[in-house]
């Protein structure tokens, strides 16, 4: 691994992220012009914007010949979202989750996961796989816009105000309407160059530590890469928390979460089928779908995730990629450290969700009661 590559992967990480700032601040912008209500935006214009890198990433992984990094990057990606994203932004200040997330939109992205895990099973995700995971994704997006038109359409000029003063680009309200689209399709030209240049040094860089460092591309794909490509998400989650926008935070992961199975794996592999290798599909597969299904009793919990659960997500993202690093080096701690986290972090975890789950439900339960009661 020489110095080059050092750059190259530095300059992948740095081109990523300017690239996914500008495109979500001008896709951001275009949408707020249609009047979407900041959750919506975040489901669907936000978390493309900020899964456009693994789209970048994984498209040119595979056209590259590297299929385990463009599965690796999608798969790694949407659990450091989950694990590593909304665990550092909910340390920041808990974040409010809408109940239409809770209802909709997680159970949906739990779908997805188990979707891709099923036409993963024989090693190849085709052409005919991805065109479904698109069309999926093709109707998630569609009925999300026309079903939050219906139930609250909200004007564009309050959200679009209010974005641009959180943002710091207060002078763009005295511009003209044309003005404004001219300058965000611009942000969003920008971006996607950006995130193209810095796709492709990233893929390089990445495939050249994976050959020198002697471990598979599926690794490097699940660490460094997925990192790196979700720093958008981690960026705009963080920026959404501190501006008090917490529900658009939690709608921007789902979201990406969604679109990083529908769009980026379902284009990828219209492009060219993409081979999974078994270790995925044993393991990091349903390490995404577990994760996916433990944010639903989180979020479902007073409808908020609380600092200390953010604080076990970024704890057990920790020990995930702990896991791979013993298992990329083979080293002999591997099998105790996976018996520990397999007999008794994961169960205890797991029984302390389903206690809560089922205390919150009792406590609404006993809330409907009293309403009932007190009419």
């Amino acid at each position: 691994m020489g110095t080059l590559t050092i750059i190259a992967l530095a300059a992948g990480f740095v081109l990523l992220i300017a690239g996914g700032e500008a495109l979500v601040r001008g896709a951001s912008q275009l949408a707020r012009t249609l009047g979407m209500s900041p959750i919506v935006v975040g489901l669907t214009v936000v978390a493309f914007a900020t899964s456009t890198p693994e789209l970048a990433v994984s498209a040119g992984a595979a056209l590259s010949g590297h299929p385990g990094l463009a599965v690796g990057n999608v798969v790694g990606s949407n659990i450091a979202n989950i694990l590593l994203v909304i665990g550092l932004t909910a340390l920041l200040a808990p974040l409010l989750v809408k109940s239409r997330i809770v209802r909709t939109d997680i159970p949906i992205m739990v779908g997805f996961s188990v979707v891709l895990l099923v036409v993963a099973i024989d090693g190849t995700i085709s052409r005919l796989n991805g065109l479904l995971l698109l069309g999926g994704l093709l109707i998630y997006v569609v009925v999300t816009v026309v079903t939050s038109r219906r139930r609250a359409p909200e004007p564009a000029v309050a959200p679009t105000s209010a974005s641009e003063q959180g943002s710091g680009t207060g002078a763009a309200v005295d511009r003209s309407p044309k003005q404004s689209v001219l300058i965000s399709v611009g942000l969003v030209a920008l971006g996607v160059l950006l995130l193209v240049v810095g796709a492709r040094l990233l893929v390089t860089a990445a495939s050249d530590i994976a050959a020198g460092l002697g471990v598979s591309d599926l690794i490097v794909g699940l660490t460094v890469v997925a990192i790196g490509t979700s720093l958008p998400e981690l960026a705009t989650s963080l920026i959404a928390a501190f501006r008090g926008e917490r529900d658009l935070a939690v709608g921007n992961i789902v979201g990406s979460n969604v679109f990083n199975i529908g769009a980026v794996l379902g284009s990828t592999a219209l492009i060219t089928p993409i081979e999974v290798a078994p270790s995925a599909i044993r393991f990091d597969l349903p390490i995404m779908l577990a994760v996916a299904l433990v944010l639903l009793p989180v979020a479902f919990t007073g409808m908020v995730v609380k600092r200390w659960e953010g604080a076990l997500f970024a704890g057990f993202y920790g020990a995930y990629i702990g896991y791979l690093v013993l298992q990329a080096s083979g080293h002999e701690a591997l099998e105790p450290y996976s018996a520990a986290m397999l007999w008794f972090v994961i169960p205890i975890t797991a029984l302390s969700l389903i206690l809560l789950a089922t205390y919150e439900l009792g406590v609404l339960r006993g809330r409907r009661q009293a309403r009932r009661l007190s009419r």
